[in-house]
């Protein structure tokens, strides 16, 4: 094992104690193993599904878009330490089928979920594997190197998901303005080109309105109508592309009502279910509904390439950016909805 500062063994780092609740506890920081990395943590963004863990408690640091510094590499390793990159969510096993094939986020004996059954990035160290760690370099500042992880690559996933079905993507329809559905807006626009017509729908004016900026048209809910919104913009035989990023029965249903023959709806979010009459909602207009999960490790790359090109463009994304000591006010801010996403950096 090679480090390049003497480390220290525990750290005092944020306890999601229930009760929406943060405190602080001792954790340890453990020298990293065969095939493992120690990070330093620079930044972690925050997540919807956080809220989870700030409502009923965690057993470990949660924090699962984390970017950061290596700053001791195991046996075994080839990542040198210094090297800066983000930690993707899943420890993928890279020997299953599923892995096997590139398909890593469906991998079927994940050894952990980063930030949520192993500790995570809200801490100021992180133990990963190696094969888990993508190098970014040096340029590319830590905050906004977490795009790199739900922002983009979970939404460039379901653009591809979505291609698989439809190749010819020239309009979208996203339910939910929150970081993966704004994520969801420009990656469109960036894999689809611009002229591809993106209607985006949310409660929230704030979010429409950064939305807006990034090239989507906005429906205001529950005032305005998703069909109206897409007959003004010229469609009237439905959308070839939707996304429901908001996990919402409803949402699926309003969104599935819009998709045009032979087009799509892609299921991003978690959450809730969606009523179907399967001769009329699929079979006779031969429509599809995918599910979208994550997205696959060697994503990655491409994304890393989209962020270098289009950085004033994505990084339009993060509105807040917070030390980890303002953690619960992060959260106030970013639950209350008048944000985009928000960084918590140290």
């Amino acid at each position: 094992m090679t480090m390049t500062t003497t480390l220290p063994t525990t750290q005092i780092v944020p306890r999601f104690a229930g009760g929406e609740r943060i405190e602080t506890w001792e954790r340890p920081v453990t020298a990293p193993g065969a095939g493992e990395l120690l990070l330093a943590v620079h930044a972690n963004a925050l997540c919807g599904t956080d809220r989870g863990q700030l409502s009923a408690g965690s057993s470990v640091t949660p924090g699962h878009e984390a970017a950061g510094e290596v700053v001791a590499a195991g046996t075994g390793t080839a990542t040198a330490p210094g090297t800066e990159g983000v930690v993707y969510l899943m420890d993928f096993c890279g020997a299953c089928g599923s892995c096997t094939a590139g398909a890593t986020n469906r991998c079927v004996a994940k050894r952990a979920d980063m930030g949520f059954t192993h500790d995570g990035g809200y801490g100021r160290y992180e133990l990963v594997h190696e094969t888990n760690f993508f190098s970014v370099g040096a340029d590319l500042p830590a905050d906004e190197a977490t795009l790199l992880l739900d922002v983009m690559g979970t939404t460039a996933h379901a653009v591809r998901r979505a291609q698989a079905i439809q190749p010819q993507i020239e309009s979208v329809a996203i339910a939910g303005a929150g970081p993966v559905g704004l994520g969801m807006v420009a990656m469109a626009r960036l894999l689809l080109g611009p002229e591809a017509t993106v209607v985006i729908a949310d409660l929230v004016r704030y979010r429409l309105d950064l939305a807006e900026r990034l090239g989507a048209r906005a429906v205001q809910l529950p005032g305005d109508s998703l069909g109206v919104a897409l007959a003004a913009a010229g469609i009237d035989q439905g959308v070839d592309l939707a996304v429901d990023t908001s996990g919402r029965g409803t949402a699926r249903r309003m969104l599935l009502d819009v998709v045009g023959r032979g087009g799509a709806l892609v299921c991003v979010g978690h959450g809730e279910g969606l009523d179907l009459n399967v001769s009329a909602d699929l079979i006779r207009p031969e429509r599809a509904i995918l599910g979208s999960e994550y997205f696959r490790f060697d994503g990655l790359a491409q994304s890393l390439a989209l962020l270098r090109a289009n950085r004033s463009y994505l990084t339009q994304i993060i509105t807040h950016r917070f030390r980890i000591d303002e953690l619960g006010e992060a959260f106030r801010v970013f639950l209350g909805g008048n944000s985009g996403k928000v960084v918590v950096v140290q």
